[in-house]
């Protein structure tokens, strides 16, 4: 298996989904701006889709994958048996809370955005669209657990590729809504839902060559579900800090009018480089690692470990740069039209940037805790994961009266970059991390060219500041062609000094 191959196809498949979703997020943009109906649907999109990104973008591999991948080297069989106990207990708590939430919807729309409760209608709305978009949780987690199944065995493209058909459906759901003049927030809301149904079934069909599932109801639950359950519970927290940081910034913004929708937007953006340099490289090594692992090959799980990093650093620290430097020009190639105003773009910008200074932190802490899960260890990373969402919470709220929303991204780009700290020094006092001369070296390499890269796209900012005004209609392919060129000259700088070839990935 190679490393960099395997996360190339992954992160292929998560930028096709992620170009549809900013093809979505434009429509939004032009459609509903920073309205109540957008800030209701970001709402109601955001419970469902927290709990997504927490199931499909590491938790549950965290959890699933080592367990299932220790008995499949036992037999096929245990393996099969495995899965199924946990398909069943995953169907089962997730009817539970879907139910548990459609019966107490207010209550919880609430929780995540208590602001709207002054403003009646807002509230309504965002309850409605909550009750329609909530059973993609079911279908979505569903869909984790046979993405799980496809990981392990090295298959990789199918479950990245799963998300499109989100976009797609909420795509072709503004088509028509238009053409029949219908609401267009209730309309994305019941498409989120359909779009969970299909991907659900598109998973299925390319899993049963790897396992087909044969429920059987027991009352008794086995020593292996018990401690995976265990395991998950922990994971949910530790893996999805971020979410679950963007999750809380939500709630503290609800308080300040259009706040949410700037922040949905700015984290739109810088996603798409955590999907590629955090969850791309974490969800390809997780289950070479886990084996490396319970066959105590040392040697190998050291190299695995220092290539992820450098990978993760590779693909993070040039995005960090590019999106503090640009990131007022971007937000306004992107997003600027329509109902979305200058200020909306300025405004939005200011989080991206802040959001920008932790982009290393969010893809390496997805990195750094699949050292821990890859030992069946969930609890370290939850109490780390514990640590770093007190603090977000602790600074968000120290400075929001006086700084605003703008707050909510720097506090979560400092609580992670400690998160991050923190996991180094444990990895290293377990002896679970040692550092490979060649990381040191190649991070100089990656600083370097990232330095060029910079300095590239600074000039060709400055050399087309008027084609990327707010007012140039053809704004965005100025953009597109400003920061492909950059990127291609960092690439290429990167192949050239050795840190960037096939073959320094290849795991055998």
């Amino acid at each position: 298996m190679n490393l960099l191959f395997s996360a190339s196809v992954f992160s292929f498949y998560t930028l096709v989904s992620r170009v549809l979703g900013y093809v979505r997020d434009i429509l939004i943009a032009v459609f509903l701006g920073a309205s109540i109906y957008a800030d209701a649907f970001f709402v109601a999109f955001r419970l469902p889709n927290t709990f997504r990104r927490l199931f499909a973008e590491g938790t549950f591999n965290a959890a699933f994958v080592p367990g299932y991948t220790s008995e499949k080297i036992k037999n096929k069989k245990k393996g099969k048996i495995f899965a199924d106990e946990v398909l069943l207990f995953l169907t089962i708590s997730l009817l539970f809370i879907v139910l548990t939430v459609e019966i107490f919807t207010p209550y919880f729309v609430y929780l995540i955005a208590p602001g709207f409760y002054s403003n009646t209608d807002k509230f309504d709305i965002a309850v409605e669209f909550t009750r329609i978009t909530f059973p993609f949780l079911l279908f979505v987690s569903l869909s984790s657990f046979f993405s799980g199944i496809l990981n392990s065995n090295n298959k990789f493209a199918a479950a990245a590729a799963a998300p499109i058909i989100l976009n797609i459906i909420l795509i072709l759901s503004f088509t028509i809504s238009q053409s029949q003049e219908l609401n267009y927030a209730r309309n994305l809301s019941y498409g989120v839902t359909l779009a969970g149904i299909i991907q659900m079934f598109f998973l299925i069909y390319f899993t049963k060559k790897y396992y087909r599932p044969s429920i059987k109801f027991k009352i008794k639950i086995s020593s292996k579900l018990k401690f995976f359950i265990r395991k998950l519970l922990p994971s949910i927290f530790s893996s999805g800090v971020t979410q679950i940081n963007i999750l809380i910034g939500t709630i503290i913004a609800s308080f300040e009018s259009g706040a949410v929708s700037y922040l949905y937007y700015a984290d739109r953006v810088y996603q798409i480089n955590l999907a590629i340099a955090g969850i791309a490289v974490g969800t390809v090594s997780l289950p070479i690692l886990s084996k490396a692992v319970k066959n105590n090959n040392i040697n190998k799980v050291s190299s695995i470990q220092n290539r992820s990093l450098e990978l993760s650093m590779l693909l993070s620290i040039p995005a960090c740069f590019g999106i503090i430097i640009a990131s007022e020009q971007i937000i306004n190639a992107l997003f600027g039209y329509g109902s979305f105003l200058q200020e909306d773009v300025i405004t939005t910008s200011q989080a991206l940037k802040f959001f920008g200074y932790g982009i290393p932190a969010f893809a390496l802490i997805k990195v750094l805790s699949n050292f821990f899960f890859a030992r069946d260890n969930t609890l370290t990373p939850f109490h780390i994961s514990l640590l770093t969402v007190f603090l977000n919470i602790i600074i968000s709220l120290s400075f929001f009266k006086n700084v605003g929303f703008i707050i909510i991204p720097i506090a979560t780009s400092i609580s992670t970059w400690i998160g991050v700290i923190i996991y180094i020094l444990l990895l290293k006092k377990r002896k679970y991390l040692i550092f490979k001369n060649y990381l040191l070296k190649s991070s100089f390499k990656i600083i370097l060219c990232t330095i060029l890269m910079s300095l590239i796209l600074l000039y060709g900012l400055d050399f087309f500041r008027e084609s990327l005004h707010f007012t140039n209609k053809f704004k965005s392919i100025y953009l597109i062609f400003i920061v492909s060129f950059a990127a291609t000259i960092y690439f290429v700088t990167c192949y050239l000094i050795g840190i960037l070839k096939l073959k320094n990935y290849k795991i055998n």
